[in-house]
């Protein structure tokens, strides 16, 4: 098992601060995306990414991350977790880590054996006085549910414990929330899953509502364009009306996560990043200069 950087992959310093590492994220994920890039290995350097990220936005995981990496480990140094896999009696990274985290299939699975190794060792059983098994109970475990299945709901399979098991998401489940798998816990008790939503590498959460940065060309901004929008129900039409500024929000009405007893789906929220592509050839440099010239006497900063 090898040691991985997580700060080189996001291309971030270890003092960088909670923003700056979403930020990073989230642009490495726009470019990496299966969908968006044709680049090789794309794929791969989303997954690595994206496990980069389910590492360091985590306070908990970041301290103990952080902790190991002061050892001097470095990119593909061969790592050995000790008996038991880090997180206690001194032998790994620190306390703390004697919990079961479940990741469903598309919410960020397929991470590497570092990161199982690192996060994800399951509670130790607790035993009471006395000689045999330790007494039945419920096992608790956070489950990231993936917000396309927040949003359409149905069923996710899920590991746990080296077992493979399939489990109904309720559309418009809200963080908090605990699912309850009946004697699917250790020694035959119930398996209570609380649900937190995945992390996504296009969109953000703001309570009901989809947060989605969209890039634009200066022209389109400016004239005004149709672009092709991803939401969670699926890819719309959206105008972007002329005359656009940097930072205008456009509302999506009932495209963001169900409503649920009562209350209204929420919106897809989404704001307008203007991207200038750098000039490849003398004709784009020229429109450039004439765009310059244009509104020379015009233009502002700040």
């Amino acid at each position: 098992m090898q040691f991985k950087d997580y700060y080189a992959i996001l291309g971030v310093e270890p003092s960088a601060g909670d923003a700056e590492i979403r930020t990073a994220y989230r642009r490495l994920a726009r470019k990496y995306h299966p969908d968006v890039s044709k680049e090789a290995g794309a794929e791969d350097k989303f997954k690595a990414v994206n496990e980069a990220y389910e590492a360091l936005r985590d306070p908990g995981r970041r301290k103990a991350y952080d902790q190991l990496r002061a050892r001097g480990y470095r990119p593909g140094d061969d790592i050995h977790p000790p008996p038991g896999g880090f997180g206690g009696n001194g032998a790994g990274p620190g306390p703390g880590f004697d919990y079961e985290e479940v990741f469903g299939g598309g919410g960020g699975g397929g991470f590497s054996d570092f990161f199982e190794s690192l996060f994800r060792r399951q509670a130790q059983q607790r035993g009471g006085p006395g000689v045999g098994a330790p007494p039945r109970g419920d096992t608790r475990a956070r489950l990231a549910v993936p917000l396309e299945s927040v949003h359409g709901g149905g069923a996710m399979r899920i590991t746990v414990g080296g077992r493979t098991l399939e489990v109904k998401v309720p559309r418009g489940i809200r963080p908090g929330q605990v699912i309850r798998l009946a004697g699917q816990g250790e020694r035959g008790g119930n398996l209570l899953l609380e649900v937190e939503y995945a992390t996504h590498p296009q969109f953000e959460v703001d309570g009901r509502n989809i947060l989605y940065s969209l890039q634009v060309a200066p022209w389109e901004a400016a004239l005004g364009a149709s672009v092709a929008v991803p939401t969670l129900g699926g890819t719309v039409q959206v105008k972007v009306p002329a005359g656009s500024e940097a930072g205008r929000r456009l509302r999506l009405r009932g495209r963001g996560l169900p409503g649920s007893g009562g209350q209204p789906d929420g919106d897809q929220i989404v704001e307008l990043e203007i991207e200038a592509p750098a000039p490849r050839e003398e004709a784009q440099r020229a429109a450039y200069e004439g765009l310059r010239d244009a509104f020379a006497g015009q233009w502002r900063r700040g």
